[in-house]
């Protein structure tokens, strides 16, 4: 009788332990599939290429590289000499083509008045209206060359679009910067944000304006966040276009399906401090879907609990 209770006792603990292992398996499985998140995210930003305008050899640098910029900062200077000197010379030449256009003037108007007296040719009136007009092409050429010479000089100070971080810098006064070559990066501030990438059948527990956190590997403290956006397409690597234009479609084994991950745009809360986060770290990106299915099951509530201490 004994031995029957006894076994009777192993079955139960049996049982109970196995009805607890299949409830918190389900409730982990529920929890991944409904409240979405990912180890695969990253830190990133806009990244603008730095590059002169115009060529010449570096007169000043006054930035040192990781240094924070504002928008419209002077980051270096290209000697001005050879840029000033064309200016000069389109100056004078403007003063030329100004000084050609007032005596063209002065000619067609002499030369209507002598008209209305019938002394002279209307050949002769009208080669004086095409000196004239030919005066004026000169004189718009010349204010064009001036302005573009202007607009050169200006841009030997190579100015920072936007409020950002210096990266890459390794310029010193002296080197020889050439025109569209890119000299340094800047990592532009406002665009800071997180990327999560998250398996497609999670997508549907994802909406805009769902909160986020945000664990870096680098830090102790989580960030908040909401989703701004879900990436409209991604690249298809099982296709690409065969020699006769027909779709080359890459075979595959029917049972292995392998999710494709889409991204995710988290924008950061203003709380944030965007400018000391380093684009490229690795986080782990969780979305609270509040409101929706999944947002109450039992480890999305620890999950939320967790998120916020």
């Amino acid at each position: 009788m004994k031995s029957f209770a006894l076994r009777l006792i192993r079955l139960f603990v049996t049982l109970g332990v196995t009805a607890v292992a299949i409830f918190f398996g389900w409730q982990l499985w529920t929890s991944y599939m409904e409240t979405p998140w990912t180890r695969d995210g990253h830190v990133r930003a806009n990244v603008v290429t730095i590059t002169a305008d115009v060529s010449g050899p570096v007169s000043a640098v006054l930035i040192h590289d990781n240094q924070k910029v504002r928008k419209g900062q002077i980051l270096l200077k290209v000697d001005p000499a050879r840029f000033q000197l064309a200016l000069d010379s389109a100056n004078a030449v403007v003063a030329q083509a100004t000084a050609a256009l007032d005596n063209a003037k002065v000619e067609a108007e002499r030369y209507k008045k002598l008209q209305e007296s019938s002394t002279v040719s209307q050949q002769s009136v009208d080669k004086s209206q095409l000196a004239l007009e030919q005066a004026q092409a000169g004189y718009q050429q010349a204010m064009a060359n001036y302005n573009l010479a202007q607009l050169n000089l200006q841009r030997t100070d190579i100015l920072a679009p936007s409020d950002g971080t210096i990266a890459n810098l390794a310029l010193n006064a002296g080197d020889y910067v050439a025109a569209g070559k890119g000299l340094m990066a800047l990592i532009a501030t406002e665009t800071v944000r997180v990327e999560g990438y998250f398996d497609e059948n999670q997508l549907s527990n994802i909406a805009v304006g769902d909160d986020v956190t945000i664990k870096l590997m680098a830090s102790a403290t989580p960030l908040k966040g909401h989703v701004e956006s879900i990436a409209a397409g991604v690249e298809d690597r099982e296709r690409t276009a065969g020699t006769t234009l027909l779709a080359n479609v890459t075979p595959n084994f029917t049972w292995v399906r392998l999710a494709q991950r889409v991204p995710v745009r988290v924008k950061l809360d203003s709380d944030a401090d965007a400018s000391s986060l380093i684009v490229g770290l690795s986080a782990t990106v969780t979305v609270l879907p509040e409101g929706r299915k999944g947002g109450n099951s039992l480890l999305s509530m620890l999950m939320r609990g967790r998120a916020t201490e």
